[in-house]
């Protein structure tokens, strides 16, 4: 093997590890989204705790009463639904807690 030859393999070799480190590789620390305003303060399972309850509240849900997706929260535990005007109390962050979720299943399996 010639240097020329081996110095382009290396070329070829180096290309093809350059293209390997752009892939998918996200940053552990990183947390964006609404959380992102606070910078690197309060530590970032803080930062990601918020980012999560701020995604499912600021998200359209189901209304229970004419079961479509138009649900929005006006203020905390109030929920009012845009199409039909239904308004209801929930959870601050959403608009069925666990508590009402195992409720509602007890009352399902009583009935039957």
């Amino acid at each position: 093997m010639s240097l020329e030859t081996v110095r382009s393999y290396w070329l070829i070799c180096l290309e093809i590890v350059k293209m390997a480190s752009k892939s998918k590789h996200v940053a552990k620390g990183r947390v964006t989204g609404s959380a992102g305003r606070f910078g690197p303060r309060y530590g970032r399972f803080n930062r990601k705790m918020v980012n999560e309850s701020e995604k499912i509240s600021r998200a359209k849900h189901l209304c229970p009463m004419c079961d479509t997706v138009a649900v929005k929260r006006e203020g905390t535990g109030i929920w009012v639904c845009k199409k039909c005007g239904y308004k209801y109390a929930g959870g601050a962050y959403a608009p069925q807690t666990p508590g009402l979720k195992v409720v509602l299943r007890t009352i399902e399996t009583k009935g039957e």
